[in-house]
């Protein structure tokens, strides 16, 4: 078989963190807590907003996609992350590298975009609360979420078939725990520069345009509550509002050091644990930086538990 195409490669071999043995012991544990707080949050916010009535509005809608989309994301790479850092082998079929690429990039660019949406959002409730159930129409949410998935996948499929249509010469050793696009450009036996173009252009176009929409609402969105009088009535506010930025801020940070970066300029061993960041760190405190300050969240898990305690006592 021909080792100049990608395609005749059974599989790769993910390097991760197999420099760095010891480290590798203290990255399980920490790693499978981190997954198990995930699972635990994001399913948690995901049931809540389908049990409680009060929480059945656009706000929620969009945050369980958020919470479904970081199950998948996650789901898409650590379990395998774990089985390598307990293992020798730390191989991965060409398929299933094929396969994970495409999903976890889909995933990616589908939060991003989708993070947009839900400033968007928050600037319809906060600008213009009398005509946001027009507004914010179920028809309009479900689009928009849907567009997010659509243009998330489509652009996902176009990388994935671009990435591995590169010539790689019989080399197969991944310097990074998963499949990514900018590890497996340098397995390339010839000049990437149009596909590092393409990548780098895309990637603009991906993570700042839903950042100048992200932007524009938030400052629409301070204008408008610096016209609130009441004082609590800005902290509400800026409380949920806050969240977002907060959860906008740690992906955004880390997705835009990982495909704006400079080749040349880019460290494989810090691009690891930014990829670790946003891969399991982030998913993981999404949950908590939405519900801990969120008064009808914490509200409906206290419902949720008072009506366990409920049937629990009449058994």
């Amino acid at each position: 078989m021909d080792q100049k195409n990608g395609s005749s490669f059974t599989g790769f071999i993910l390097l991760g963190f197999s420099d760095r043995p010891q480290l590798e012991r203290v990255l399980f544990v920490v790693l499978l807590i981190f997954y198990l707080l995930t699972l635990l949050g994001n399913t948690s916010i995901i049931a809540l907003s389908h049990l409680d009535p009060h929480l059945q509005t656009p706000m929620y809608f969009f945050l369980s996609n958020l919470s479904f989309l970081d199950l998948c994301y996650t789901t898409s790479t650590v379990p395998q992350l774990l089985v390598h850092l307990r293992g020798a082998d730390k191989s991965i079929s060409f398929g299933a590298c094929v396969a994970q690429l495409f999903i976890a990039l889909g995933l990616g660019c589908t939060e991003c975009i989708l993070l947009g949406v839900m400033a968007f959002d928050r600037y319809a409730a906060v600008c213009r609360p009398l005509h946001y159930a027009v507004i914010m129409h179920p028809r309009l949410c479900a689009l928009m979420a849907s567009a997010s998935w659509f243009i998330g996948f489509a652009n996902a499929s176009l990388q994935t078939v671009l990435t591995f249509l590169v010539p790689l010469c019989g080399r197969n050793k991944i310097d990074h725990f998963f499949c990514e696009v900018p590890p497996l450009l340098k397995l390339a036996c010839v000049d990437t520069t149009v596909n590092e173009s393409e990548l780098f252009f895309v990637s603009v176009i991906i993570l700042l345009i839903p950042v100048a929409l992200i932007t524009f609402s938030y400052g629409r969105i301070v204008r408008a509550v610096l016209r609130i009088k009441s004082a609590a009535g800005q902290r509400k506010v800026f409380g949920t509002c806050g969240s977002h930025l907060t959860v906008v801020s740690l992906f955004y940070g880390t997705a835009i050091y990982a495909y704006l970066q400079p080749s040349n300029n880019y460290s494989q061993d810090l691009g690891k644990f930014i990829s670790l960041f946003y891969t399991i760190v982030t998913p993981m405190v999404n949950p908590f930086i939405y519900t801990l300050r969120n008064k009808d969240v914490m509200g409906a898990v206290r419902k949720v538990l008072l009506f366990c305690r409920d049937m629990t006592l009449d058994e």
